[in-house]
Protein backbone atom coordinates (compact mmCIF):
# COMPACT_ATOMS: atom_id res chain seq x y z
CA UNK A 1 0.00 0.00 0.00
CA UNK A 2 3.12 2.43 0.65
CA UNK A 3 3.72 2.21 -3.06
CA UNK A 4 1.01 3.45 -3.97
CA UNK A 5 0.95 6.08 -1.60
CA UNK A 6 2.37 8.84 -3.83
CA UNK A 7 -0.02 8.12 -6.76
CA UNK A 8 -3.18 8.22 -4.12
CA UNK A 9 -1.96 11.88 -3.07
CA UNK A 10 -1.88 13.29 -6.56
CA UNK A 11 -4.99 11.26 -7.47
CA UNK A 12 -6.56 13.15 -4.19
CA UNK A 13 -5.23 16.09 -5.49
CA UNK A 14 -6.92 16.36 -8.64
CA UNK A 15 -10.25 15.34 -7.41
CA UNK A 16 -9.66 18.28 -4.59
CA UNK A 17 -9.06 21.23 -7.73
CA UNK A 18 -11.54 19.40 -9.62
CA UNK A 19 -14.43 20.80 -6.70
CA UNK A 20 -13.09 24.54 -7.74
CA UNK A 21 -16.35 24.79 -9.12
CA UNK A 22 -18.60 24.58 -6.32
CA UNK A 23 -16.57 27.71 -4.47
CA UNK A 24 -15.88 29.65 -7.34
CA UNK A 25 -19.14 29.98 -9.33
CA UNK A 26 -20.66 30.76 -5.68
CA UNK A 27 -18.72 33.42 -5.39
CA UNK A 28 -18.92 35.15 -8.60
CA UNK A 29 -22.58 35.34 -7.65
CA UNK A 30 -21.64 37.61 -4.75
CA UNK A 31 -19.73 39.68 -7.34
CA UNK A 32 -16.11 38.03 -7.42
CA UNK A 33 -14.03 38.79 -10.20
CA UNK A 34 -11.21 35.82 -11.48
CA UNK A 35 -8.66 38.05 -10.29
CA UNK A 36 -10.43 38.41 -6.84
CA UNK A 37 -10.55 34.61 -6.19
CA UNK A 38 -6.71 34.31 -7.14
CA UNK A 39 -6.08 36.54 -4.10
CA UNK A 40 -8.43 34.67 -1.89
CA UNK A 41 -7.10 31.36 -2.90
CA UNK A 42 -3.45 32.83 -2.69
CA UNK A 43 -3.25 34.86 -0.27
CA UNK A 44 -5.75 32.94 1.94
CA UNK A 45 -3.74 29.86 1.57
CA UNK A 46 -0.47 31.56 2.30
CA UNK A 47 -2.30 32.97 5.66
CA UNK A 48 -3.55 29.38 6.43
CA UNK A 49 -0.24 27.71 5.88
CA UNK A 50 2.17 30.51 7.90
CA UNK A 51 -0.25 29.75 10.89
CA UNK A 52 -0.84 25.84 10.60
CA UNK A 53 3.19 25.05 10.05
CA UNK A 54 3.74 27.57 12.61
CA UNK A 55 2.67 25.34 15.19
CA UNK A 56 3.07 21.93 13.48
CA UNK A 57 7.02 22.53 12.50
CA UNK A 58 8.77 25.90 12.25
CA UNK A 59 11.35 24.17 10.46
CA UNK A 60 9.46 23.95 7.44
CA UNK A 61 10.18 27.72 7.16
CA UNK A 62 14.11 26.97 6.80
CA UNK A 63 15.50 27.48 3.31
CA UNK A 64 18.85 28.85 1.91
CA UNK A 65 18.24 31.99 0.07
CA UNK A 66 20.39 30.58 -3.04
CA UNK A 67 17.57 28.23 -3.68
CA UNK A 68 14.85 31.20 -3.26
CA UNK A 69 14.86 31.36 -7.30
CA UNK A 70 12.52 27.77 -6.99
CA UNK A 71 9.89 28.81 -5.11
CA UNK A 72 9.61 31.93 -7.30
CA UNK A 73 9.19 29.73 -10.27
CA UNK A 74 6.43 27.49 -8.89
CA UNK A 75 5.02 30.05 -7.35
CA UNK A 76 5.17 33.76 -9.22
CA UNK A 77 6.26 31.96 -13.08
CA UNK A 78 3.66 28.57 -12.30
CA UNK A 79 0.88 29.29 -9.92
CA UNK A 80 0.62 33.21 -10.83
CA UNK A 81 1.04 32.70 -14.23
CA UNK A 82 -0.96 30.00 -15.50
CA UNK A 83 -4.06 30.97 -13.34
CA UNK A 84 -4.04 34.56 -15.23
CA UNK A 85 -3.29 33.42 -18.32
CA UNK A 86 -6.20 30.88 -18.02
CA UNK A 87 -9.10 33.67 -17.02
CA UNK A 88 -8.02 35.58 -20.10
CA UNK A 89 -8.00 32.55 -22.57
CA UNK A 90 -11.73 32.07 -20.95
CA UNK A 91 -12.41 35.64 -22.04
CA UNK A 92 -11.24 34.86 -25.97
CA UNK A 93 -12.39 31.33 -26.77
CA UNK A 94 -15.01 28.86 -25.35
CA UNK A 95 -14.38 27.55 -22.20
CA UNK A 96 -13.81 23.88 -23.57
CA UNK A 97 -10.96 25.27 -25.72
CA UNK A 98 -9.83 26.88 -23.12
CA UNK A 99 -9.75 23.68 -20.67
CA UNK A 100 -8.42 21.73 -23.66
CA UNK A 101 -5.49 23.95 -24.06
CA UNK A 102 -4.90 24.02 -19.92
CA UNK A 103 -4.82 20.09 -20.19
CA UNK A 104 -1.68 20.36 -22.88
CA UNK A 105 0.51 20.97 -19.78
CA UNK A 106 1.39 16.95 -19.67
CA UNK A 107 3.12 17.11 -22.91
CA UNK A 108 5.06 19.64 -21.89
CA UNK A 109 6.15 18.43 -18.41
CA UNK A 110 7.04 14.88 -20.22
CA UNK A 111 9.48 16.77 -22.80
CA UNK A 112 10.97 19.02 -20.42
CA UNK A 113 11.44 16.28 -17.44
CA UNK A 114 13.44 13.71 -20.61
CA UNK A 115 15.69 17.29 -21.52
CA UNK A 116 16.33 17.93 -18.26
CA UNK A 117 16.19 14.38 -16.41
CA UNK A 118 16.39 12.21 -19.34
CA UNK A 119 13.06 10.76 -18.30
CA UNK A 120 12.31 7.89 -20.79
CA UNK A 121 9.15 8.82 -22.72
CA UNK A 122 8.02 5.42 -22.86
CA UNK A 123 5.51 3.39 -24.56
CA UNK A 124 3.30 3.25 -21.66
CA UNK A 125 3.60 7.30 -21.03
CA UNK A 126 2.50 8.25 -24.79
CA UNK A 127 -0.09 5.60 -24.56
CA UNK A 128 -1.29 7.31 -21.05
CA UNK A 129 -0.84 10.91 -22.56
CA UNK A 130 -2.86 10.22 -25.59
CA UNK A 131 -6.07 8.46 -23.54
CA UNK A 132 -5.39 11.54 -21.11
CA UNK A 133 -6.08 14.00 -23.67
CA UNK A 134 -8.60 12.51 -25.38
CA UNK A 135 -10.72 11.72 -22.19
CA UNK A 136 -9.82 15.92 -21.20
CA UNK A 137 -11.24 16.96 -24.80
CA UNK A 138 -14.48 14.65 -24.31
CA UNK A 139 -15.07 16.00 -21.04
CA UNK A 140 -14.71 19.23 -22.15
CA UNK A 141 -16.84 18.56 -24.43
CA UNK A 142 -14.59 19.22 -27.37
CA UNK A 143 -16.73 17.27 -29.16
CA UNK A 144 -19.81 18.82 -29.21
CA UNK A 145 -21.04 22.08 -29.57
CA UNK A 146 -19.59 25.71 -30.63
CA UNK A 147 -16.24 26.24 -30.35
CA UNK A 148 -14.47 29.79 -30.58
CA UNK A 149 -11.49 30.55 -30.40
CA UNK A 150 -8.71 33.85 -31.39
CA UNK A 151 -5.27 33.69 -32.07
CA UNK A 152 -4.87 36.03 -28.54
CA UNK A 153 -7.23 32.78 -26.97
CA UNK A 154 -5.04 30.27 -28.49
CA UNK A 155 -1.53 31.69 -27.03
CA UNK A 156 -2.75 32.50 -23.38
CA UNK A 157 -4.25 28.73 -23.44
CA UNK A 158 -1.08 26.94 -24.53
CA UNK A 159 1.03 29.76 -22.31
CA UNK A 160 -1.32 28.80 -19.30
CA UNK A 161 -0.60 24.59 -19.85
CA UNK A 162 2.98 25.65 -20.45
CA UNK A 163 3.00 27.60 -17.05
CA UNK A 164 0.85 24.94 -15.18
CA UNK A 165 3.70 22.69 -16.30
CA UNK A 166 6.54 24.58 -14.76
CA UNK A 167 5.03 23.78 -11.38
CA UNK A 168 6.07 20.24 -12.07
CA UNK A 169 9.71 21.60 -13.54
CA UNK A 170 10.37 24.31 -10.31
CA UNK A 171 8.54 21.50 -7.88
CA UNK A 172 11.19 19.08 -8.63
CA UNK A 173 14.57 21.02 -8.71
CA UNK A 174 12.87 22.01 -5.04
CA UNK A 175 12.28 18.86 -3.56
CA UNK A 176 16.24 17.78 -4.24
CA UNK A 177 16.55 19.86 -1.23
CA UNK A 178 13.50 20.49 0.65
CA UNK A 179 10.24 18.43 1.94
CA UNK A 180 6.97 18.73 0.35
CA UNK A 181 5.95 20.87 3.50
CA UNK A 182 8.18 23.65 2.56
CA UNK A 183 8.18 23.28 -1.05
CA UNK A 184 4.27 24.05 -0.96
CA UNK A 185 4.72 26.94 2.01
CA UNK A 186 7.54 28.88 0.19
CA UNK A 187 5.35 28.61 -2.93
CA UNK A 188 2.23 30.57 -1.73
CA UNK A 189 4.70 33.28 0.28
CA UNK A 190 6.09 33.79 -3.69
CA UNK A 191 2.19 33.75 -5.01
CA UNK A 192 0.22 35.25 -2.09
CA UNK A 193 1.98 38.48 -2.18
CA UNK A 194 2.47 38.66 -5.96
CA UNK A 195 -1.53 38.49 -5.75
CA UNK A 196 -1.88 41.23 -3.79
CA UNK A 197 -0.88 43.46 -7.05
CA UNK A 198 -3.42 41.99 -9.51
CA UNK A 199 -6.36 42.58 -7.65
CA UNK A 200 -7.40 45.06 -4.77
CA UNK A 201 -7.70 43.66 -0.55
CA UNK A 202 -9.66 46.33 -0.12
CA UNK A 203 -13.04 45.27 -2.30
CA UNK A 204 -12.66 41.94 -1.35
CA UNK A 205 -12.97 42.26 2.20
CA UNK A 206 -15.47 44.74 1.82
CA UNK A 207 -17.49 41.81 -0.21
CA UNK A 208 -17.38 39.52 2.66
CA UNK A 209 -19.58 41.63 4.55
CA UNK A 210 -22.40 40.72 1.78
CA UNK A 211 -23.44 37.34 3.63
CA UNK A 212 -22.41 34.82 6.00
CA UNK A 213 -22.17 32.18 2.97
CA UNK A 214 -18.92 34.58 1.26
CA UNK A 215 -16.51 34.13 3.95
CA UNK A 216 -17.56 30.55 4.37
CA UNK A 217 -17.05 29.77 0.28
CA UNK A 218 -14.03 31.63 0.89
CA UNK A 219 -12.25 29.33 3.39
CA UNK A 220 -13.46 26.69 1.56
CA UNK A 221 -12.37 27.46 -1.39
CA UNK A 222 -8.57 27.93 0.25
CA UNK A 223 -8.62 24.90 2.40
CA UNK A 224 -10.16 22.07 -0.14
CA UNK A 225 -9.21 24.11 -2.99
CA UNK A 226 -6.13 25.10 -2.55
CA UNK A 227 -4.23 24.47 0.65
CA UNK A 228 -4.64 20.82 0.20
CA UNK A 229 -4.82 19.75 -3.39
CA UNK A 230 -1.03 21.74 -3.44
CA UNK A 231 0.08 19.82 -0.41
CA UNK A 232 -0.79 16.39 -1.50
CA UNK A 233 0.56 16.99 -4.83
CA UNK A 234 3.58 17.92 -3.80
CA UNK A 235 4.24 15.21 -1.58
CA UNK A 236 3.04 12.79 -4.95
CA UNK A 237 5.65 14.90 -6.74
CA UNK A 238 8.40 14.10 -4.34
CA UNK A 239 8.10 10.41 -5.60
CA UNK A 240 6.47 9.72 -8.79
CA UNK A 241 8.24 11.23 -12.45
CA UNK A 242 6.80 14.29 -13.14
CA UNK A 243 5.55 13.55 -16.82
CA UNK A 244 2.97 10.64 -14.63
CA UNK A 245 2.53 13.14 -12.15
CA UNK A 246 1.15 15.60 -14.61
CA UNK A 247 -1.30 13.08 -16.37
CA UNK A 248 -2.51 11.49 -13.00
CA UNK A 249 -3.34 15.13 -11.92
CA UNK A 250 -5.52 15.09 -15.15
CA UNK A 251 -8.44 13.34 -12.09
CA UNK A 252 -9.17 17.06 -11.76
CA UNK A 253 -11.92 17.08 -15.23
CA UNK A 254 -13.26 13.58 -14.07
CA UNK A 255 -13.68 15.48 -10.54
CA UNK A 256 -14.93 18.86 -11.82
CA UNK A 257 -17.52 16.85 -14.52
CA UNK A 258 -18.87 15.00 -11.54
CA UNK A 259 -19.51 18.17 -9.70
CA UNK A 260 -21.61 19.81 -12.16
CA UNK A 261 -24.04 16.86 -12.38
CA UNK A 262 -23.82 15.74 -9.10
CA UNK A 263 -23.76 19.58 -7.69
CA UNK A 264 -25.20 21.47 -10.47
CA UNK A 265 -27.25 19.45 -12.22
CA UNK A 266 -25.96 19.64 -15.37
CA UNK A 267 -26.79 16.24 -17.55
CA UNK A 268 -24.06 13.10 -17.78
CA UNK A 269 -23.71 13.05 -21.84
CA UNK A 270 -21.66 10.53 -23.53
CA UNK A 271 -19.19 12.76 -24.46
CA UNK A 272 -18.28 13.59 -20.52
CA UNK A 273 -18.68 9.39 -19.64
CA UNK A 274 -16.19 8.71 -22.09
CA UNK A 275 -13.91 11.68 -20.94
CA UNK A 276 -14.15 9.83 -17.61
CA UNK A 277 -13.73 6.27 -18.45
CA UNK A 278 -10.57 8.13 -20.76
CA UNK A 279 -9.44 8.95 -17.82
CA UNK A 280 -9.43 6.63 -15.25
CA UNK A 281 -8.16 3.79 -18.33
CA UNK A 282 -4.82 6.22 -18.07
CA UNK A 283 -4.72 5.99 -14.50
CA UNK A 284 -4.45 2.07 -14.51
CA UNK A 285 -1.76 2.58 -17.78
CA UNK A 286 0.71 4.40 -14.77
CA UNK A 287 0.26 2.27 -12.26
Amino acid sequence: MKKYLPYIFILTAGIAWGSLGIFTRNLVIYGFTPKDIVLVRNFGGLVVMTVLFFFMDRNIFRIKLRHFPFFIGTGIVSVMAFTLLYFTCQQHCSLAVSAILLYTSPVFVMVMSALIWKDKITKQKLLALFVTLAGCAAVSGIFSGNLTVTAFGFITGIGSGFFYALYSIFGRFALQHYKPYTVTYYTFLCAGLTSLLVASPAKVISTFSLSPSVPFLAVCLVLIGTVLPFVMYTKGLAEVESGKAAILACMEPVSAALVGVIVFGEPMTMSVAAGLLCILTAVYILR
